[in-house]
């Protein structure tokens, strides 16, 4: 295997360091080095939480009333809005919630946590606009399911403006990215990082699972398959049931980890909040602390790639808007509660182990806080972080699905072929170390950015039009 992993590294390497290079070009301002892919997420999320008045505040309560109300029968779609959430969460709150927060912290110190809500806050917005846009412009199939996303608000919508050709080049560009990305950052990676986990918890080097990646990578293909082949119904039910399990077993686990650290809340807010203004000891000061801190809070919400849209587009709704009103929930858990209560871990456990995390990767640093107040955390967060990637798999099976049925059609014929790729990657991941095809495919996950914000900001009128119809009916 190490063969074929060297031969294949060293083919995909050149692509995918040019392609990072280009992707994640950055610029230097005041000493810290700024991702133009973040500021271009950043600053659409900005701008839509002006343009609708901070439609991510105000409209909390109005989801949360949604979430409660019963299904209708009227209307097309699949699922009802909490099933759409779930599938959408199970997507985001991912190994990134348990690792990716850590390696943020240690690069933006304190302060990058402050600035991670206040990305997270702001990416509701762009939230808001982008699924609003994908149950607006879905497509109704023959068989009464329903296909949505960038894809086709991007085709449909700059149709109407007089751009069908873009439309469509852009739609096929963004389903391109999609189904590579689904196979990169949403298969093999989770794939690879639940079964580390597993080999962790039961030995490491020693365990008897260390060189069966086969077996472990079989098993959790067949379980994925079992769920992936009932189509988004399935993946909703389960989503439903796993997302709401997962995310309280590991905020349970961090809120008893902060209980007991409680003696070092206080320095810990105190820290966040001057990290965020000042960050000694930070490249680029409090700049470097809020651009690492924004692009924690992209990475994990994904608000503005547009993946997410592809799920809530299944809702069974007449009203368009009300799953833009739900969807602003996703970055408020994923990023404002889950990825906060993993920094609050790490800071207060760094206020009694300066040293905590040196040498160490995202997801150990974790598990070392964890493991310094309870010897055992670790399995139980083993769990739970195994969890988060059978859920992300889960769901970006869905959206690689409608990217492939977008370019190659629906059909139950085109969706098995896809389903069975799907599975084989899933075993793949965990008997390869692929790091040229992950960065590759991460690279070209946040590219498919820079389409799906150029057409939510053409399209902002629509939803500012929609919203407008909808908020005079409510009344």
């Amino acid at each position: 295997m190490n063969g074929i992993d060297a031969t294949i590294d060293a083919c995909v390497r050149p692509a995918a360091e040019a392609l990072s290079a280009l992707v994640f070009f950055k610029i230097s301002i005041a000493g810290a080095e700024l991702p133009l892919v973040v500021l271009w997420l950043a600053g659409g999320a900005v701008y839509f939480t002006l343009r609708f008045r901070f439609i991510n505040i105000r409209g909390i309560a109005h989801a949360l009333k949604l979430l409660r109300t019963p299904l209708r029968a009227e209307g097309a779609g699949e699922v009802s809005h909490f099933q759409a959430l779930s599938t959408a969460l199970s997507g985001t709150v991912g190994i990134g919630n348990i690792g990716g927060v850590a390696v943020a912290v240690s690069l933006g110190g304190p302060g990058a946590a402050f600035w991670m809500v206040v990305a997270g806050l702001l990416g509701m917005s762009t939230k808001f606009v982008e699924c609003s846009l994908g149950v607006i412009y879905r497509r109704e199939n023959e068989d009464g399911s329903v296909s949505g996303g960038p894809m086709y608000y991007l085709e449909r919508g700059l149709a109407e403006r007089g751009l069908p050709r873009l439309g469509r080049s852009l739609g096929i560009f963004y389903a391109v990215g999609i189904i590579i990305g689904c196979f990169g950052i949403g298969n093999m990676f989770q794939s690879n990082q639940a079964f580390v986990q597993i080999v962790g918890v039961t030995g490491g080097a020693e365990s008897w699972l260390a060189d069966k990646g086969w077996l472990v990578g079989g098993v959790i293909a067949a379980v994925v398959g079992v769920v992936v082949i009932g189509g988004i119904r399935s993946i909703a039910g389960v989503a439903a049931r796993l997302v709401p399990f997962m995310a309280a077993l590991y905020l349970v686990g961090a809120l008893f980890m902060l209980v007991m650290n409680r003696e070092a809340l206080p320095w810990a807010f105190a820290a966040m909040f001057e990290g965020a203004f000042t960050s000694a000891g930070v490249g680029g000061g409090a700049l470097g602390a809020m651009i690492v801190g924004f692009q924690r809070a992209v990475f994990s919400n994904e608000a503005g790639i547009g993946s997410a849209t592809i799920a809530h587009s299944a809702v069974k709704t007449s009203q368009p808007m009300t799953e833009g009103f739900v969807s602003l929930l996703e970055p408020l858990i994923d990023t404002v509660v889950i990825c906060h209560a993993t920094a609050l871990v790490i800071i207060t456990t760094s206020y009694f182990e300066p040293a905590l995390g040196s040498g160490l990767g995202g997801i150990e640093m974790t598990s070392a806080a964890f493991e310094r107040n309870l010897s055992w955390a670790p399995y139980p967060l083993s769990i739970a972080a195994t969890l988060f990637a059978f859920s992300t798999m889960i769901s970006w099976s869905y959206y690689g699905l409608k990217g492939w049925s977008y370019l190659f059609g629906e059909g139950r014929r085109t969706g098995a072929i896809f389903k069975v790729i799907f599975c084989f990657f899933v075993a793949l991941g965990c008997t390869l170390k692929l790091e040229s095809i992950l960065d590759f495919s991460d690279a070209l996950v946040f590219l498919i950015c820079v389409p799906n914000v150029f057409g939510l900001y053409v399209l902002t009128p629509v939803v500012a039009r929609h919203l407008k119809a909808y908020s005079s009916r409510e009344e």
